[in-house]
């Protein structure tokens, strides 16, 4: 791919967006979208870290509290309906539903979050995590990080992500950390009970507020249906599975998970601006926090990438990791194409929404450095105004003669395990009821 998809929002109902990741290979999406389901997860081991410094742990917990609760109900129900398996009637999901949801959630990146799950029946299921990546982060950082993140943030999170197939689903800990012994194994175990007599649990006010993004209503290309040219699986209407194969699914399928994805990242985003724009003294506080998280995971975003996809170490791979990257995708969210040896940048629903990109411009541009330097130090970008009148920025990729230092929020994210992660080939079985 020498040039990305031009990438404007649509302007007639009915018109959509080709999506950015479809001029990738079958092969290349299903090793793109599992390393972008856990980019996603890396997103607070870079943002946390300020928080932390910011406001503290205790406050700390309460940001990440707010953060999934006000928007993983939202892109849950949307992968739902991209894949098919929302419930026939709304909110009467069951917990193979839930289960699915699961799969396909940042929150829960295959293996670096290991759920294998159990049904009994409709109603009634477990789960437990053979390997915790995010556990492996907060152990080192002593106990009461770990009883902050499986404790206090975990009990109202995942009920917040039961929430957006069934409110009457209650996820309650069978066993969790502190691990006791301590190499205890599974890293934890849950179960899973939807019961009309559990009282309904309710959003928190915020997720009306990220519902009302341009993000949460964004309409993104439909999958081409089974039984068109493409091969591989549309959907996952079908049986829940241990291990969610990729390969298995079509290529236009993927590209949308792939959009999807990126999705939840925004939508994270823009609930963790919410939960930090509360307790940040000024704008440029809370400015300084969202840069540095951007910046974080944006370096670790593109080697990951760039590992997947094996591009080279020259202009041309980093303006081509650019335009893949989550920064700058769905393309109907942030319009950008790569014209020439430079990207450009268009006004879109992301700018609405003040999102990752709109915290992007000539006089910021560290973001952008991060992702060109993750394949040599040597790159970098030069940013201008676009001169077409028309709002936005163009990015140049240049080649400098002395390396540059990594960059300190970079540093930061690479603390995480999910930084080093590889993944290992699986196969993928039918769960049935037990």
């Amino acid at each position: 791919m020498t040039e990305a998809t031009a990438a404007g929002p649509a302007t007639r109902a009915g018109s959509r967006v080709p999506s950015r990741y479809a001029d990738l290979t079958r092969e290349e999406l299903a090793a793109v979208v599992p390393e972008l389901l856990l980019i996603g997860q890396l997103i607070d081991r870079s943002g946390m870290a300020w928080c932390i410094s910011a406001f503290g742990r205790e406050e700390m917990a309460q940001i990440a509290i707010e953060e999934w609760a006000a928007s993983s109900p939202i892109y849950t129900r949307r992968m739902q309906r991209a894949l098919g398996y929302a419930p026939q009637v709304p909110g009467q999901g069951d917990v193979v539903t839930i289960f699915k949801g699961l799969q396909l959630d940042i929150g829960a990146p295959p293996q670096f979050m290991d759920f294998r799950y159990t049904v009994h029946d409709p109603h009634h299921g477990e789960f437990h995590l053979d390997h915790c990546g995010a556990l492996m982060d907060v152990e080192p950082m002593g106990e009461d990080y770990v009883r902050s993140m499986c404790h206090d943030i975990e009990d109202p999170t995942f009920d917040a992500t039961a929430v957006a197939s069934n409110p009457r689903a209650q996820v309650r800990p069978i066993h969790r950390p502190p691990r006791t012994p301590a190499d205890r194994h599974p890293h934890c175990a849950w179960t899973v009970i939807i019961d009309p007599a559990h009282p309904p649990v309710a959003g928190i006010p915020a997720l009306s507020v990220v519902g009302s993004t341009r993000a949460a209503t964004l309409e993104l290309e439909p999958i081409e249906p089974s039984g068109s040219a493409e091969e591989g699986a549309a959907d996952y209407a079908g049986p829940l599975v241990s291990d969610l194969d990729f390969a298995a699914f079509s290529r236009s399928a993927l590209a949308r998970i792939a959009d999807e994805v990126c999705l939840q990242m925004h939508l994270l985003d823009q609930a963790f601006a919410l939960a930090v724009g509360k307790r940040a003294a000024t704008e440029e506080d809370l400015l300084r926090i969202r840069r540095k998280q951007l910046t974080g995971v944006a370096g670790i975003a593109a080697e990951r990438l760039a590992r997947a996809l094996r591009l080279p170490a020259t202009e041309e791979g980093a303006l081509r990791l650019l335009a893949l990257h989550p920064l700058v995708n769905p393309s109907a969210y942030v319009p950008a194409q790569v014209v020439g040896d430079r990207l450009e940048v268009r006004r879109g629903p992301a700018d609405d929404d003040r999102a990752w990109i709109w915290l992007v411009d000539p006089a910021h541009a560290g973001p952008l450095q991060a992702i060109v330097r993750a394949l040599d130090p040597h790159l970098d970008v030069e940013v201008t105004p676009l001169t077409d009148g028309t709002e936005g920025w163009s990015a140049t990729v240049v080649r400098r003669e002395e390396p540059a230092a990594e960059d300190g929020a970079v540093a930061v994210t690479r603390f995480s395990t999910g930084a080093g992660f590889a993944f290992e080939e699986r196969r993928s079985l039918p769960i049935y009821p037990v």
